[in-house]
């Protein structure tokens, strides 16, 4: 892929990020992020102020949110345009790359601590039925499941039960264009696009902040303006209705 082409890649990949993100955060809502918190622990660290809580909240669902986000957004576009894939037909596995003599499926993750014991072992199953559906079709190649990690430098292969590799960082990179340069271009080639976004993201945010504020204070502070604890943690932990 030519530079220029690789630039209007990326910036394409960083639109559709930038658009989910602002979407994700126009879509969220206090009571169902406040379930998932622990008032406990806001009470036990001393947070007196609505806005420490709402902030808190806020940067927590987005952080967890925004990894999910990039690797659906950008790495994964960018890693099928590179490797000249194609769209898996089956779940768990997201690009085929088929050549003359070998038949590559991968699944994209951000990094390489991306999931949980039964998350891995489903990608295990994912790769086990992506195999079947290959030996169905009796083609006369090599099959490999590989793991990429768009960063990181975790590495390992195939062993004991597990069918597929791992790759991480600069080597998954290059195994997908053959330019052991590539992990660096890829963020060098952001340049300041990132810049003019993130205002518009700072807007944003701050209206999130305004409005998670005030329907706290409305819903879980005294008339003199403290937090109501008790009513918090009925909330969040009470008997269900």
């Amino acid at each position: 892929m030519k530079s220029d082409e690789l630039e209007r890649l990326v910036r394409q990949s960083l639109d559709n990020f930038y658009r989910r993100r602002l979407l994700k955060l126009s879509e969220l809502r206090l009571k169902d992020t406040l379930k998932k918190k622990n008032p406990y622990l806001f009470r036990a660290v001393g947070v007196q102020k609505a806005s420490e809580i709402v902030e808190r909240l806020l940067e927590a669902f987005m952080s967890s949110s925004e990894e999910t986000i990039f690797g659906d957004a950008f790495f994964e576009p960018i890693v099928k345009a590179v490797s000249s894939g194609t769209i898996a037909d089956g779940a768990g596995v997201d690009v085929v790359v088929e050549t003359t003599d070998q038949y590559k499926v991968i699944s994209v993750k951000s990094g390489p601590n991306w999931g949980n014991s039964s998350q891995v072992g489903k990608l295990q199953q994912d790769f086990t039925a992506a195999y079947g559906r290959f030996a169905n079709r009796k083609l006369k190649k090599q099959f490999r499941a590989l793991l990429g990690h768009c960063y990181g430098r975790k590495r390992s292969e195939p062993g004991g039960k597990r069918i597929y590799a791992t790759r991480s960082g600069q080597e998954f990179w290059e195994e997908m264009t053959g330019d052991p340069e590539f992990y660096v271009k890829l963020i060098t080639l952001m340049r300041d696009y990132p810049v003019a976004h993130r205002t518009i993201y700072d807007k944003e945010w701050d209206k999130g902040i305004n409005r998670f504020e005030r329907e706290f204070l409305n819903d879980f502070s005294k008339p003199d303006g403290a937090i109501d604890w008790e009513k918090l943690v009925r909330f969040n932990s009470g008997r269900a209705p």
